[in-house]
């Protein structure tokens, strides 16, 4: 069964904020973790990043995502929701 994640992202990202997002969108395409990743409107301040991904990998990409976010210096920008 395919599991949804989603990312609370900042809207006001500088050029470098915009460019290790794409990054990190990227990779989890490009590592198989998912094959698009839907972009949602949810306020004036974040959008709603959403991808579904097989269950017995959700821990995983969960672990990516919180290890790419540290490393890149994106929490202030990038949650997992």
């Amino acid at each position: 069964m395919e599991k949804a994640i989603q990312l609370k992202v900042r809207k006001d990202l500088d050029a470098r904020q915009q460019v290790t997002f794409i990054k990190l969108k990227g990779s989890l395409i490009s590592k198989g973790y998912t094959e698009i990743i839907h972009i949602l409107d949810h306020d004036e301040e974040f959008h709603i990043n959403t991808f579904e991904t097989p269950s017995e990998k959700r821990n995983e990409v969960q672990q990516y995502i919180t290890a790419f976010i540290d490393q890149e210096n994106l929490l202030d920008t990038v949650t997992i929701k």
